[in-house]
């Protein structure tokens, strides 16, 4: 089966659908990073840092895991709802059985995004979980090394979270990122890479923090591979925006970005 005879057959590229989660709870926190001039976000710059000095380590080598393209980018189109399923199940808090076609591809990508960049992957209990679940098996115990040390106990001090992740008590750690869209630039009948821009709000909110939470615009990309009968990640980077002009708007309070954090769930993203 070929990517292009499914891609026809369901709505067409481009067309993104978001479903709401089945349950109640905010499956998604994040941690993402904007580069910033203000010195309050100065420790959040770091995130970027050492995550894609991560991935650069973990994914060295002489290239051999890269999928080749059988098909070159294509061009976007208008966002819409389609009639497809996303998604069959979950795996704990990330969707899980794509279908083998481009729209599952996109998905997957959408939901991977989301997790990379959550705040539960600050959290060492939760991130060898999510690494184990999305990235395929020849990566993980790399992955999971360069994560560790990447999100050492000396990083997260700097970000004002303890060894477990968690932000001082009163304080909330905010990191939640929204896809605004998914484009595929190659793929093949058991591969695929995928952009995937994002959205999102982090920081620390609450009374006394010095990092406030702000919002930023990035880009991932993941190469996917299709196995055990699902997508997996192979590999991953990101890149800053496209991002848009800052609309002239008063900030809510830290209490407020707190509560609404705790108050909106998250999202389960599919094509």
């Amino acid at each position: 089966m070929s990517f292009g005879d499914e891609h026809d057959s369901n709505g067409g590229a481009g067309q993104t659908r978001t479903r709401l989660p089945e349950a109640g709870n905010d499956v998604y926190g994040g941690a993402r990073r904007p580069v910033r001039n203000s010195r309050s976000l100065i420790t959040v710059v770091g995130v970027v840092t050492l995550l894609i000095a991560a991935i650069a380590f973990a994914n060295r080598g002489d290239g051999a895991d890269n999928p080749q393209s059988t098909s070159e980018a294509k061009g976007s189109t208008p966002t819409a709802a389609t009639g497809v399923r996303p998604v069959k199940g979950k795996d704990g808090a990330i969707a899980t059985g794509y279908a083998k076609d481009e729209q599952g591809a996109q998905s997957a990508a959408a939901n991977y995004a989301v997790a990379l960049v959550s705040a539960d992957i600050l959290k060492p209990d939760r991130r060898s979980e999510i690494v184990r679940q999305l990235f395929v098996a020849s990566k993980v115990s790399e992955l999971e090394t360069s994560f560790d040390k990447a999100y050492s106990k000396e990083f997260l001090e700097k970000l004002g979270l303890d060894t477990s992740g968690n932000a001082a008590e009163g304080l909330t750690y905010v990191s939640r990122t929204a896809p605004v869209g998914t484009k595929i630039t190659r793929s093949t009948d058991n591969s695929a890479t995928i952009e995937v821009w994002c959205t999102g709000v982090f920081g620390i909110a609450g009374v006394g923090s010095t990092n406030p939470v702000t919002n930023d615009w990035f880009t991932m990309t993941l190469s996917l591979q299709w196995t055990g009968g699902d997508w997996k990640v192979a590999s991953f980077s990101q890149k800053e925006g496209p991002a848009p002009v800052n609309a002239d708007r008063t900030a809510s309070s830290a209490d407020d970005i707190a509560k609404a954090v705790e108050e909106f769930g998250g999202f389960t993203y599919a094509r």
